[in-house]
């Protein structure tokens, strides 16, 4: 899942027309001397902290009136924090800003680390992590530092993410202790299917619209080009492509329903086993899979084979959380040997009968990613949320994203987006060093300016200079992208008894996928399915259902919608 997520995250990035920013994702690069592995002297006893405030005062401070040093800890086993200083964006913030930031990194272990600074009382100044578990324990043993009274004094967070995404963030006490990274009040999201252009035009470009086209299409495919993979799942072992072949059999049936098991029907929650749109969706999947008009491998196969079928134009249709990733790169890849290759995205299929534009491939939400939360041990805890809503901003965004003026951009238009050099447009290898270096430095990114400033500037661009992926994000994946805020925040916590059940009804749920995917027939699909609900009601499924009911209604309570 972490993957997934970081692959989807990214996405939201400015990518530039090599996208080469997306390597950077799951980079784990090593640091220089200013990097701790969780030594003391990079953290505070939170004992030590019981006389800090949680304010400084009345007065505003002013990022750069006098140096602010803290430490900083990315709760990911895959997450290395770049030196910081080392790259320009980051060197300017030190120089302009007077900010400096030692990192504490996981060791590749991150809940063995968490636990460790938990049990000992000491921890960082700022914890990087996921929403949920880590924060409601942090929060609850009295460890993390509440933001309202800085909210109005720093208002680029308000401003930005809006009363409804903070008021979903919000822990059970009323306030509010995390500061969300790419949260959103638009659609944002790349996944979709991916084609090759150039197989889909020598067989006569057919029809592609419905399921039963892209069925018959991927038997033309496979009889014409015997090595080819006619349909690319991804990481099927992940959802990918499975996930979005359940969007195409219902309306308003959003991949997320499969991630949180659950399909909503009124006012409640119940079973995704017995959900017509999932099963119907297992039976093409499984048809696909039975007649090797799906990679046979889909199970197993790593993200390196997927990629090196993608650069190679080894598959006809590829559906996943994030195919432009690939695209992107395939079509340039494809395009060196032959000008008249390439891919492009398609609108996402649907059963005939269904409206096309009720069909969601993927979803957001405008909570975003993950959160930066400050913990008790900071002594300047006022500070830090300063930097922080600073970094969220216009100008905080435009630098860590672009690097500081001057380079990549020059000043702003009437609008406060950045005015790119003809060194953006141009120098491709400096633009991708500058972006490429910051990637795992974008904490608190604010999804709307970024994407308003590249849309703007890719639309004064002739066709042939226009990125791949804000094309097609303009044109087909943001438009089928389904907003789930309504639902964060369900799963309950692992060591309760809706928490253990969970664990126990995502293997079911995995587990039975998988064999339905190698079910001889239909029969057999629905025979599977019909086992795992029983199953996964033996351990107590319909009391997981009514905890996620529950959570369920309190979020579209929060966000208006009952």
């Amino acid at each position: 899942m972490k993957s997934w997520r970081r692959s989807l995250i990214v996405s939201l990035v400015f990518l530039c027309a090599t996208a080469t920013v997306l390597s950077g994702c799951g980079s784990k690069s090593d640091n220089n001397s200013k990097t701790a592995e969780g030594s003391n002297n990079n953290t505070t006893k939170v004992e030590d902290a019981k006389e800090n405030k949680e304010g400084t005062g009345s007065e505003k401070f002013e990022l750069g009136s006098s140096p602010l040093d803290f430490t900083f800890y990315g709760h990911y086993d895959w997450y290395t924090m770049p030196a910081w200083g080392a790259d320009e964006a980051s060197k300017w913030i030190q120089d302009q800003k007077k900010v400096n930031i030692t990192a504490v990194n996981s060791g590749g272990n991150a809940a063995q680390k968490l636990n460790t600074m938990i049990a000992s009382k000491e921890l960082p100044d700022v914890i990087w992590t996921d929403r949920g578990t880590d924060v409601e324990r942090l929060r609850a043993a009295g460890m993390l530092v509440s933001y309202d009274e800085y909210l109005d004094k720093y208002p680029n967070l308000k401003k930005w993410a809006g009363d409804s995404t903070l008021n979903m963030l919000r822990s059970s006490d009323g306030k509010l202790y995390q500061f969300p990274n790419w949260y959103t009040s638009q659609p944002a999201g790349n996944a979709g299917y991916l084609m090759n252009s150039k197989m889909y035009k020598e067989l006569g470009s057919p029809k592609l619209e419905t399921t039963d086209d892209l069925y018959n299409y991927l038997k033309a495919v496979k009889a014409k080009y015997p090595n080819v993979v006619p349909f690319e799942p991804d990481l099927a072992k992940d959802g990918q492509g499975l996930d979005i072949l359940y969007s195409a059999f219902g309306e308003d049936h959003s991949p997320v329903y499969l991630r949180e098991r659950v399909v909503p029907t009124g006012d409640k929650l119940t079973s995704i086993f017995q959900d017509s749109v999932y099963r119907e969706s297992m039976q093409f999947a499984s048809k696909l899979f039975r007649e090797k008009l799906m990679a046979q491998d889909a199970l197993t196969q790593t993200k390196d084979q997927v990629l090196e079928k993608a650069y190679t134009g080894r598959f006809a249709i590829a559906a996943g959380a994030s195919p432009t990733e690939y695209g992107s790169k395939g079509d340039v890849e494809l395009k060196k040997k032959d000008p008249t290759a390439g891919y492009e995205m398609i609108w996402p299929f649907h059963k005939e009968g269904l409206d096309k534009n009720k069909i969601w491939t993927g979803s957001y939400n405008q909570l975003g990613w993950n959160v930066a939360l400050i913990t008790k041990s900071a002594k300047d805890p006022e500070k830090i949320f300063a930097f922080l809503d600073w970094l969220t901003g216009e100008e905080g965004s435009r630098v860590i994203m672009w690097g500081p003026e001057g380079i990549l951009w020059n000043g702003t238009d009437e609008e406060g987006y950045p005015k790119f050099t003809d060194t953006y447009i141009n120098d491709v290898e400096r633009r991708s060093k500058i972006m490429d270096a910051t990637v795992n430095l974008q904490w608190n990114g604010n999804t709307v300016y970024i994407d308003k400033s590249k849309m703007k500037f890719e639309k004064t661009l002739p066709a042939e200079k226009q990125n791949w992926e804000s094309r097609y994000q303009s044109s087909i994946t943001w438009k089928t992208q389904y907003n789930a805020t309504q639902f964060v925040n369900l799963n309950p916590m692992p060591d309760t008894e809706e928490g253990i059940i969970q664990q126990s009804v995502d293997e079911i749920f995995s587990e039975s996928r998988a064999k339905a995917l190698y079910a001889k027939n239909d029969e057999e699909v629905l025979s599977i399915l019909d086992k795992a609900e029983k199953d996964a009601m033996a351990v107590g499924y319909d009391k997981l259902l009514a905890f996620k009911t529950e959570k369920w209604q309190d979020n579209l309570k929060k966000i208006g919608d009952k």
